[in-house]
C-alpha cells in the first residue's frame, strides 16, 4: 500500500520559527563530527582544516556574541581573533562534513545552511529581519558560498559584515564553478574584493584533493514509462508516502511558492514520481527547481520519472552558463537519488 500526494497542491505556511528551525545539518549530515572525518595522508590540508577549525570551535567558545546590544549601539568592532574561517576547495574533499562538524561541536544558537537558503531566508523576512534573527546567534555557518550572482554577493556579503560586527562567528565553504574544476580553486582575490571590510577579519584555508565531480556529469539511469509508473510505484515504495505529480504542474506550481517553504513543502514525503519530465527553458524556472533538487537531497527522497533523462533537464545553454556549476550540481544530485529509486527495484541477490 502506497500513501499518495501531491506536491502540486502543497502551499505550507510558515512561522519565522519554523524558517530558523530548518537551518541545521541535513539528514546526510546529521550525526558527523571531526572525528569521523578521515583526512587523506596524502593532503595534508585536510588534516590542517580540521585541527584549524577546533581551535576555531574552542576560540569562538570564549568569545560569546554580543548579539542586537552590539548592533544596534553604533559600530561595533570585531572581536579579537578571526570573526571567521572559509574554506575553499572543489567538490568531495569534505566541506560540508567539517562544516556541519564545526557547528555540532559549538555551544549555543547556531545555525548553518547554503547560501541559497540564506539569500531565500532575506527573501521572505527581509534583510533587517534576518539580521535581528541571526545575530542572537554564536555561529552561522554558509556552504556553498557563490560569486556567479554579484546581486546575491553583495547582500550576503553585507549580511555577513553586519553579523561581524554583532559578534557573530561565521564560517563558509566555497563551491568553484565546473569550468574550473581542473585546478578547483577558488579565487581568494576575488572573495576579498567581495567581501571587502569582512576580508581580512578571514582565515582562508585550501583544501587540496581529488574533485570527485570533475570527471563529468553521472549519466542518469533510464527515464520509466508511464504505462509502468503505477506498478514500479506501488513495489518500490510500499509502506511510504510518495508525492505524485505531472512535472509541468509542479514547475508551474513553484513559481507561487516561496523557495524558503521548499523543505516545509516536503515534509513527510518519502519518496517522488514525476510524470513526462522535459527540459526546463527558462532561467528563473530553472534556478527554482535547483532549489527543490538540493532540498530532496537534503532529505534522500528517490526519484522515479518517466519522459526526458535528468541530464536533460536544463538546456545546453544553461549548462554552459554563468549559473553552471547550479545545473551541475542539481543534476548530479538528482541522479544520485533516480539511482536510489532504481537500487530498490533490483531484486536482493540470492544466497
Amino acid at each position: 500500500m502506497v500513501h499518495v500526494e501531491q506536491l502540486s497542491t502543497r502551499r505550507p505556511a510558515v512561522s519565522v520559527e519554523e524558517l530558523l528551525a530548518g537551518f541545521v545539518p541535513s539528514p546526510r549530515f546529521g550525526e558527523v563530527a571531526f572525528a569521523t572525518y578521515r583526512p587523506d595522508p596524502s593532503q595534508p590540508s585536510q588534516a590542517e582544516a580540521v585541527t584549524m577549525l577546533q581551535n576555531f570551535a574552542a576560540d569562538a567558545a570564549h568569545k560569546p556574541a554580543t548579539g542586537l546590544r552590539k548592533l544596534f549601539g553604533g559600530k561595533a568592532k570585531v572581536p579579537a581573533g578571526r570573526a571567521g574561517i572559509y574554506l575553499d576547495g572543489g567538490f568531495g574533499v569534505g566541506k560540508t562534513h567539517l562544516l556541519s562538524s564545526l557547528w555540532h561541536q559549538m555551544e549555543g544558537p547556531k545555525a548553518i545552511g547554503t547560501f541559497v537558503e540564506y539569500t531565500n531566508l532575506v527573501g521572505a523576512l527581509s534583510f533587517r529581519k534576518t539580521v535581528e534573527a541571526l545575530s542572537a546567534y554564536k555561529l552561522v555557518c554558509i556552504d556553498e558560498f557563490e560569486l556567479d550572482d554579484p546581486g546575491d554577493t553583495v547582500l550576503m556579503s553585507r549580511l555577513m559584515r553586519e553579523l561581524a560586527d554583532a559578534g557573530v562567528k561565521l564560517a563558509a565553504t566555497s563551491n568553484t564553478l565546473p569550468g574550473s574544476l581542473g585546478d578547483g580553486r577558488f579565487a581568494a582575490v576575488d572573495f576579498q574584493r567581495e567581501i571587502q571590510v569582512l576580508a581580512d577579519q578571514f582565515e582562508i584555508l585550501h583544501i587540496d584533493g581529488e574533485d570527485f565531480r570533475h570527471r563529468g556529469l553521472p549519466t542518469p539511469p533510464e527515464p520509466v514509462a508511464n504505462s509502468d509508473l503505477d506498478a514500479r510505484m506501488r513495489q518500490d515504495f510500499a509502506g511510504r508516502t510518495v508525492a505524485v505529480d505531472d512535472f509541468g504542474t509542479l514547475v508551474d506550481h513553484l513559481a507561487g511558492v516561496h523557495p524558503s517553504r521548499y523543505r516545509q513543502m516536503l515534509s513527510g514525503i518519502d519518496a517522488v514520481v514525476w510524470r513526462n519530465v522535459h527540459t526546463i527553458t527558462e532561467q528563473s524556472v530553472a534556478l527554482r527547481f535547483v532549489v527543490l533538487a538540493d532540498r530532496l537531497y537534503d532529505k534522500d527522497v528517490p526519484i522515479l520519472a518517466s519522459g526526458a533523462p535528468l541530464d536533460q533537464l536544463f538546456t545546453p545553454e544553461m549548462m554552459a552558463g554563468g549559473y553552471q556549476k547550479k545545473y551541475f550540481r542539481a543534476v548530479s544530485r538528482l541522479t544520485a537519488l533516480a539511482r536510489e529509486a532504481q537500487e530498490l527495484s533490483v531484486p536482493a541477490p540470492v544466497g
